[in-house]
């Protein structure tokens, strides 16, 4: 038995010493895998804040002060043109209709009276003008009753005209009334309802009643910057131009999801606003789940194709408080540790480097914790470095199974 655990230890020392052979073949101290930045094909992405708007937003205001004695819809609710929301107190109003209505049956009865003075006026007329031509009166009894009833056709005129003015109060009256019953003169969705049953309101009312927004569709603004809309604009020879060449946009919601319709820019200010020195824009978006809402934020994205892009992996940038760093090969082989500035969205794999890095420079990507600003390397190929890894790997697994080997035979 003896003998049998001495041959084995003698195989699996030797084992051992054959994986130590393999062990010559790792890293140095200095070697580190080094590329040098290429332009590549990327998929850019520009984001602007957002704010959605209904595409039509209607305040709804009292056009008469009054007491708010009815509220019919609620907050959030779906409304057609022409439902009826509020009612104001309509009590003076209705005493309003009323008493113009009085005026007209009163005028209407001046007219009836009046009518019937002309009639009997024009017979006496009538008869004196017989009466004359028979030579029975004379010129001034004739004139007389030509007086009269001229008079008594003046009198019916202004009877006629106090009925006109008597159904217009009616009309007005009726209009005024019809105040009182506030109407949604769109179809929409309810917004915010600040007042209660009770509560007094007039048009003056720095607060609307509510909102009515048709969110079929919506409009969202952001702005751009001026740099950004004046290449376009030079790319494309005109604003109509830059506009078209926009490709369709996204938005991403609060929630940080992306809304699941396409939208187009469709309208850019000809101002640029000198506070800011950017440019407002409008991206519609069809919106038929009603998902978006009125006076909600968002970020615009607008895709962008990139061929000279620098694109460089995760893996070889650094973040230290929201700043990115790569270490750069430099002169005599040494790294300079580098600020770099990347596109705010990535795909989880890579970086898209806006400034930092040039093309033909050369980073080290891989075994960054081991680095310092300074340091001198011995830079490798990545295939170099790929085929190091393997063997270091495949020698790592062959000590386990030596490990493995010892410990079943002690």
């Amino acid at each position: 038995m003896k003998a049998i655990k001495t041959t084995l230890y003698i195989a699996i020392a030797t084992f051992l010493t054959a994986c130590g052979g393999k062990g010559n073949m790792q890293f140095g101290d200095n070697e580190f895998p080094v590329v040098t930045v290429q332009p590549t094909n990327a998929e850019m992405q520009s984001t602007y804040p957002a704010t959605i708007k209904g595409q039509q937003d209607v305040e709804i205001r009292p056009k008469i002060a009054g007491l708010i004695t009815r509220i019919c819809v609620q907050e959030g609710q779906t409304v057609g043109a022409g439902q009826l929301l509020f009612v104001i107190d309509n009590g003076t109003y209705q005493a309003q209709v009323r008493q113009a209505q009085a005026g007209v049956r009163q005028a209407q009865a001046s007219i009836n009276t009046a009518r019937a003075q002309v009639n009997t006026a024009k017979l006496t007329y009538d008869n004196s003008q017989q009466l004359y031509n028979q030579g029975v009166i004379g010129a001034y009894e004739l004139q007389t009753a030509r007086n009269n009833y001229e008079s008594a056709k003046a009198q019916l005129n202004q009877a006629q005209a106090a009925q006109g003015q008597a159904q217009a109060s009616v009309s007005a009256a009726q209009e005024t009334l019809s105040f009182c019953y506030v109407k949604s003169p769109t179809s929409g969705i309810i917004g915010k309802l600040p007042f209660k049953v009770g509560a007094l309101v007039s048009g003056q009312s720095v607060e609307p009643l509510t909102t009515v927004s048709n969110i079929n569709g919506v409009d969202v603004y952001f702005s751009m910057t001026e740099k950004d809309l004046l290449e376009m604009t030079k790319a494309s020879g005109s604003m109509d131009g830059a506009l078209d060449a926009i490709p369709p946009v996204q938005l991403r919601l609060a929630d940080g999801t992306i809304f699941n319709q396409s939208g187009t820019v469709t309208k850019a200010s000809g101002v640029v606003d000198a506070a800011t020195g950017t440019v407002q824009m409008i991206a519609h978006f069809q919106n038929p789940q009603h998902l978006l809402k009125s006076g909600s934020t968002g970020t615009i994205i607008i895709p962008r194709t990139n061929a000279s892009a620098i694109v460089v992996p995760q893996q070889c940038v650094t973040e230290v408080q929201d700043k990115h760093f790569i270490y750069v090969l430099g002169k005599g082989n040494k790294v300079k540790y580098t600020e770099v500035t990347v596109q705010p969205h990535d795909d989880g794999k890579s970086f898209v480097i806006t400034s930092g890095l040039r093309i033909g420079d050369k980073y080290v990507t891989n075994g960054i914790t081991k680095l310092q600003d300074g340091m001198e390397i011995k830079p490798i190929s990545p295939e170099q470095y790929k085929k190091k890894m393997d063997e270091a790997e495949k020698l790592g697994a062959n000590q386990d199974d030596a490990k493995k080997l010892k410990e079943m035979f002690k």
